[in-house]
């Protein structure tokens, strides 16, 4: 099934025709519970990756061998989403809540020693053929393959994550590896990832407030601000205090929320920071956005026009996949040389 972003509530070029200098695409990959097969762009699906080649591995010094085990945590969330079918968590049975308790308990591995090389986990694989806004790889490579650490233990901190993005040429791949390796146990359940269809679809954009001209952001975060004292004052006469908020810029008008390749990354979390190649300095574009949510639970306004007539409680997660504090994940590549090495913003 496709996914239609709804139209946007207002039409923000009228107000702000500036805005149209800066107008670009992003390609929302809608992906959505399903199951697939290795030549098929997917999240959390089979990879095509050759049967003779190393599987990406951990190699730095850090714990990993206490956790939850990959195959607990898919079945606790088969049993949280067969109640939640029927209704709220409440219809959860004493069974039930007894078989989740046994799922949720932590694992020790007592041989893995901190050293030992770790099986990454196959995050997603996207097809440039499938993605109109998916930067080009290089030396016409083809396939683009995410994977990623499942423990936070990277980094000067200690506590950061290990993304391995590959590219690839799929014509190249001849047998495919069957039966990946996997972690016995990993340190977050968000990074295991729920098999998921893509259904891609291009959609208008518009960078980050902060990233425009300062005059024409002062003007939009005006705009802005005006609005929602009107909402507000309307919600102070309003006997019931019903008064929606208004679409604003960030939220509604410019970058959709979920996973989406292309476009421009949000900078909600952060103020804007530079992201220039390490290698050779040159400005890097978004390659990819790695969301825990698809909308903002709610009647969101990025709500895809198909998802419209779920239940109030339907998870907008389909991916399951959990990024920080309920954040994204922006992945940027070079635009002169994409095999230069990425770099990345939680958001």
């Amino acid at each position: 099934m496709t996914r239609t972003t709804p139209p946007r509530p207002l039409d923000i070029e009228a107000l702000f025709p500036e805005l149209a200098a800066f107008r670009g695409t992003t390609t929302r990959l809608h992906p959505r519970p399903g199951r697939t097969d290795a030549s098929a762009s997917s999240v959390g699906g089979p990879l095509l990756w050759p049967a003779d080649e190393p599987w990406p591995l951990c190699t730095e010094a850090h714990g990993r061998g206490r956790g939850r085990r990959p195959a607990d945590i898919h079945r606790e969330r088969q049993v949280l989403a067969a109640a939640m079918a029927h209704g709220p968590a409440s219809t959860l049975t004493d069974e039930d809540r007894l078989l989740l308790e046994e799922l949720g308990r932590s694992h020790h591995v007592p041989e893995a020693r901190e050293t030992d090389p770790l099986p990454l986990i196959g995050l997603a694989q996207l097809y440039r053929r499938d993605i109109p806004d998916l930067l080009p790889g290089p030396d016409d490579c083809d396939l683009l393959q995410v994977f990623w650490c499942p423990f936070d233990a990277h980094g000067e901190s200690g506590h950061g994550m290990l993304l391995d993005l590959r590219w690839r040429r799929s014509w190249e791949v001849g047998e495919v590896l069957a039966a990946p390796p996997r972690p016995q146990v990993v340190g977050f359940s968000g990074y295991v990832p729920e098999p998921c269809v893509l259904h891609p679809e291009q959609v208008v954009t518009y960078p980050f407030a902060g990233l425009l001209p300062d005059d024409l952001c002062a003007r939009i975060d005006a705009w802005d601000e005006a609005r929602e004292e009107e909402a507000e004052e309307a919600r102070e006469e309003s006997p019931d205090g019903g008064a929606e908020d208004p679409p604003a810029y960030q939220y509604d008008l410019s970058i959709p929320p979920g996973w989406r390749a292309g476009g421009f990354a949000s900078w909600h979390l952060t103020d804007p920071c530079a992201m220039d190649c390490l290698t050779c300095s040159t400005p890097m574009e978004l390659l990819l956005t790695i969301d825990s949510s698809e909308w903002d639970g709610g009647s969101g306004s990025w709500r895809p026009l198909e998802d419209r007539d779920l239940a109030a409680y339907h998870s907008p997660r389909p991916t399951e996949v959990t990024v920080g504090r309920w954040g994204e994940l922006n992945v940027f590549a070079c635009p002169d040389d994409p095999a230069h090495p990425h770099r990345w913003s939680i958001q």
